[in-house]
């Protein structure tokens, strides 16, 4: 189990934070709608009917696809975009999916390789990008359950106001969704753009997010 915990401990670490701010988010959100219930004269809902209710699961859900846009937008772009002096970057005139020997794939196999490295066609295609295609997929996903638990809040507050209630694609199509969901966005892509450009410049002793403290502000990737 040590050996375990050790091997995984960043993997473990981000869970159990993810995890207490969940529960964080979950606490916090339901003291702040039962301030609002019991100020408008209504009756105060517990943690497991918040945690089950569109108010809770919009605002999750819209953090999460955030989260899995960016990632899967920044695995797929640096195949092809470089940013000189970044550890974030292949170095410049690498730009591509590279060849089979960078990638280890076919005859460049190697004895620990995964067995789809080694074969050819669709299961190859499927490894050589399978990061990318997950990540794409949980952000579609996230995406969905944000427009669905969004359209259940959004109904929820219409029929309180005895205003008649919309559909699943006048609400994707509305303000008030893209409103929530760039918001999001706008931050996510500024946050990757900010690690990328100061990079270049700046430095983290010990963190494989950084280069080394000596290495030249020009020196990219794994020219370090």
């Amino acid at each position: 189990m040590r050996r375990f915990v050790r091997e995984n401990a960043l993997t473990l670490f981000f869970l159990l934070i993810f995890l207490l701010a969940l529960a964080g988010q979950a606490v916090t959100g339901m003291a702040r709608l039962n301030h609002d219930l019991v100020a408008e004269g209504a009756a105060p809902v517990s943690l497991l009917a918040y945690v089950t209710s569109g108010d809770f699961a919009v605002d999750v859900a819209e953090n999460w696809q955030s989260e899995y846009l960016q990632f899967f937008l920044f695995i797929v772009v640096t195949v092809w975009l470089v940013q000189k002096g970044s550890p974030e970057s292949k170095q410049p005139g690498e730009e591509g999916a590279g060849s089979d020997k960078d990638a280890m794939v076919g005859a460049f196999a190697r004895a620990g390789s995964p067995r789809w490295a080694r074969a050819g066609g669709i299961r190859r295609w499927l490894l050589s990008n399978s990061l990318g295609l997950v990540m794409g997929v949980l952000f579609l996903l996230s995406w969905l359950g944000q427009s669905v638990a969004g359209l259940s809040a959004y109904n929820a507050e219409q029929l309180g106001a005895f205003e008649d209630p919309v559909t699943w694609a006048q609400y994707v199509g509305s303000a008030e969704f893209w409103n929530r969901t760039l918001q999001n966005w706008q931050s996510e892509f500024l946050a990757v753009a900010s690690m990328v450009s100061l990079a270049v410049f700046l430095r983290q002793r010990g963190s494989p997010e950084s280069k080394p403290v000596g290495a030249p502000h020009g020196a990219t990737s794994v020219e370090n």
